[in-house]
This record gives C-alpha cells, structure tokens and sequence, in this order.
C-alpha cells in the first residue's frame, strides 16, 4: 500500500535575522500570494507576526523562542524591525502590520470564498462582536467556526478536540488572537494536528476589529509610536512590557548594528 503524500512545502521569502529572529522579506502581497499558493498545495503552515515585544521576549523566552523560530514565516509587525532591516541593508516599502493583514486577507476570502475559522477573543462575547464585524466588512467572507478558548494550556484530550472541532468546519486558513506568547505556542503545538494549510497568530487584531480597542492613528503608526498610544489606552496592562522590551530591542540593535559594521 503507497504511503500517503505529504503535505507540500510552500517555497518562503528569504529572511534577515534581527536580535536571533529571522523576519521574512516581504510586503502584504507577497504574504497573501504565499497563502493562496499553501491553500492551492494543501501545505502545512504557520505565521508568526512579530513586533519588536516578540523579538525581544523570544531571547528571554525558550519555549516561545521555539514556537517563533519554527513558523513558516514570521513578518515584521512594527516600524522598528522595518527600519533596523533598512539599516542592515534590506529595505521594505512597509511593516506587514497584523491587523491590517487580516483585513487584506479576509477580504481575498470573501471574494474568493476561503472558509476562514476564529480561534481567540477575550470573551464569547467580544468573539461574536468581532464576526458581525467582519462579516458586516466583508459580505460573503466564510466564517466557518468559532472557538472562545481557555486561559490556560490545553491538555492533550482538550487539543485533540479543538482540533477535530476546527478539522470538522473545512476552514483553510485560522486566525488565533490569543496574544504573544500563547498564539505562537498554540500554533506550534497544533499545527501537526490541523487540516488547515495555513495558521496566523495576529493578537490584539481580534480587538481592534471587534471595535473593542481603538487603533493608533496612522501618523504615529508611521512614526513607529503605536506602542505609545497603546500604552496610553491601557497603562496598567501595558506599561511593563513596554518599559522592559523597548529598551532591549534599542540595545540589542544598537550591539548586532555594531558587529555587523565590524
């Protein structure tokens, strides 16, 4: 009896490693042309969108680290990884921002008709406000599930089913919003359990489309100061990952913009 075939690997952009964390060279059209070519090949993927919080905490991190550095791609999220990738040497015309991919994405879905499935939220109700704004954005996009998780890791009995749950819709591509680091932990250890061909952690997304939380004007998005207006709407949960990250990320660039010039 011939052994089944396996999946196909899609072919990846090359990547520049910025403080250990390779980040893929790419554009929002180059990301959802890469999708459609792992849906078309029925690949396994997963994408790990990065901002300097994830670059930075991925050195402090081990088990995120893994999850992070085993990702089909992982794209610069924020405005500093784009300028220290420029300062090494490898311009991009703009950050492959998450919510924004997701609104790009959802929108090829709905014209498409790629059955997309929602893992995350903070609550069920936030997860049902966020799919009567897509859905309202985007007619026509195929939500195919739902799955308001836990807040703590899955036992092997409980990933089984959320599997088999997510395998039973026929959705191809899945949206996790469980934030950094467990989206890129739940990924990693759900990806070989999955029909989907392509997994994308996007975290606050899920917020920000739902209406939930606002979005950073676009002037402070392009002067890399999201971080800022953020921190500005939620200072209590925020101000020590900003205190602690941003700090390191300037750091670590400024030591690996060194030895490089060396």
């Amino acid at each position: 009896m011939p052994e089944p075939a396996l999946p196909t690997v899609v072919p990846r952009p090359p990547a520049v490693a910025v403080l250990g964390v390779p980040l893929a060279l790419t554009t929002y059209a180059g990301v959802l042309d890469w999708i459609d070519a792992a849906i078309a090949a029925d690949s396994r993927e997963y994408v790990c969108v990065a901002a300097t919080h994830t670059v930075v905490a991925c050195g402090e991190d081990p088990a995120l680290r893994t999850a992070v550095l085993g990702s089909s791609l992982t794209v610069p999220d924020g405005m500093p990884l784009v300028w220290a990738l420029k300062a090494f040497g490898h311009p991009l015309p703009d950050r492959v921002y998450g919510p924004e991919l997701m609104a790009r994405s959802c929108a090829r879905a709905a014209e498409r008709g790629i059955p997309v499935f929602l893992y995350g939220g903070r609550d069920r109700w936030a997860l049902d406000r966020l799919v009567a704004q897509l859905t309202e954005r985007f007619p026509g996009l195929p939500i195919a599930g739902t799955l308001q998780p836990r807040f703590r890791a899955l036992s092997d009995t409980e990933a089984a089913a959320v599997a088999a749950e997510i395998n039973a819709s026929g959705a191809q591509i899945v949206w996790c919003g469980l934030g950094v680091p467990r989206q890129e932990q739940w990924m990693e250890r759900l990806r070989p359990l999955l029909d989907a061909p392509v997994l994308i952690g996007v975290g606050a997304a899920f917020d920000f489309h739902a209406g939930l939380v606002p979005q950073a004007p676009p002037a402070l998005q392009r002067l890399g100061l999201e971080w800022a207006f953020r921190l500005a709407q939620e200072p209590r949960r925020l101000w020590r990952r900003y205190a602690h990250h941003n700090p390191r990320f300037v750091l670590g660039f400024a030591r690996q913009w060194l030895a490089e010039r060396r």
